[in-house]
């Protein structure tokens, strides 16, 4: 219980709860309900409440879990200097395993096999998060089939400066409020770094690894709302790998509606619960396609998402329907979500969007109760 609770994130003393030593209690009945008992800085921290969404969304994720309770108390002084000395530890030892701040909300799209629009969907999410004016970083995983750069139109390579690489970026027009400013895309991907898409990457796993944890750990990503990771298909190296430097990750499964598709993806969440990793829900690509005189054919089958839903715990959160437009979108580097339009692949992934800002993962809100701390702390290193 404790190494799920270890993903839950204070996102201004960048570390865990468990690291932090805010877990009092964890409590277990034989129902299945479940009490975690969280020692606030101080009883009326203003970030009590994000702290209760994540302990509750992190355990809820865990099989046999029926419910969940978060009871409050405050650190005692002991708990407080030692929380005190891990901020000064952090402010001067920069300990992030990673450049991803830890307020940014990660999640991971995965699949269990290729061929089921993995990618297309990552890269639509992302640009449908953007259109409501966040900053979202688009980290290619796929190190062998890397696809991101052609679907949004980025070419040329990856620059830096002091040892850090600097990714590339584009502006997608705010669809909530033209007015305000536009959203931003950050994108890292082996393919700005090859030569050109049509050069193969022959490495064996142990490689691929440490090519993805260079991305997390020499990019400068900075300040960013989200950060979706477009993971290759399958449970290998890369997705442990993950897991590991990304305990804060929650994941979005990726299957097409043939029952055939729905069993393989069932391994990848299954990969998610054995990792610590919650599966945020589960996408439905290619749901079905819709002819102009409204008749619908599902060409796919049905009833994949929501099997594979059932059978993970995890809610069907989008069901995206098959249109020309999203492979086309693609090919040209135009993402359909990029459109101002009524086709229903991109209304799809803007409803997504919205289900994940205003319920699966809400963007973390910065004004806390330890501010103070990171700022002594600060100022002590």
């Amino acid at each position: 219980m404790r190494r799920i609770l270890a993903g839950v994130m204070d996102p201004e003393l960048r570390a865990s709860i468990v690291e932090l030593d805010m877990v009092d209690e964890v409590r277990v009945s034989d129902d299945g309900s479940v009490l975690v008992r969280v020692a606030l800085t101080t009883a009326g921290c203003p970030l009590r409440s994000q702290i209760q969404a994540d302990v509750e969304s992190k355990v809820r994720g865990l099989p046999g879990v029926t419910d969940v309770a978060v009871e409050y108390g405050e650190m005692t002084a002991a708990q407080k200097s030692a929380a005190m000395q891990r901020a000064r530890w952090n402010a001067r030892e920069n300990a992030d395993t990673t450049e991803v701040p830890a307020s940014t909300r990660v999640l991971a799209v995965a699949s269990g096999k290729g061929g089921v629009g993995k990618s297309s969907v990552t890269v639509n999410l992302a640009v449908a998060l953007a259109a409501r004016g966040l900053t979202v970083g688009v980290l290619d995983a796929d190190i062998w089939g890397f696809s991101v750069p052609r679907m949004l139109g980025l070419d040329g390579r990856l620059g830096g400066t002091d040892g850090k690489i600097t990714p590339n970026t584009r502006e997608i027009p705010n669809r909530l409020d033209p007015a305000d400013p536009p959203g931003i895309l950050k994108v890292v991907s082996m393919g700005l770094l090859v030569e050109d898409e049509e050069t193969a990457l022959m490495w064996r796993g142990l490689i691929l690894t440490k090519a993805v944890e260079q991305f997390l750990h020499d990019v400068r990503w900075g300040p960013m709302d989200y950060l979706l990771i477009d993971m290759p298909p399958g449970t290998g190296d890369i997705q442990m790998g993950l897991a590991r430097l990304l305990p804060q990750a929650e994941m979005l499964v990726v299957t097409t509606p043939a029952r055939a598709a729905q069993a393989v993806a069932t391994r990848v969440a299954d990969m998610a619960h054995r990792s610590f990793l919650k599966v945020a829900g589960v996408i439905e690509n290619m749901s079905a396609f819709v002819a102009p005189d409204g008749a619908r054919y599902a060409l796919f089958g049905e009833g994949g998402g929501a099997a594979l839903a059932d059978a993970v715990g995890a809610p069907l959160v989008a069901s995206i329907p098959l249109e020309p437009a999203v492979s086309a979108g693609g090919d040209v580097g135009e993402p359909v979500a990029a459109r101002a339009s009524d086709d229903p692949a991109a209304m799809a992934f803007h409803a997504l969007a919205a289900r994940v800002v205003e319920d699966l993962l809400p963007p973390v809100e910065m004004s806390g109760c330890t501010a103070r701390i990171l700022d002594l702390a600060s100022r002590i290193a």
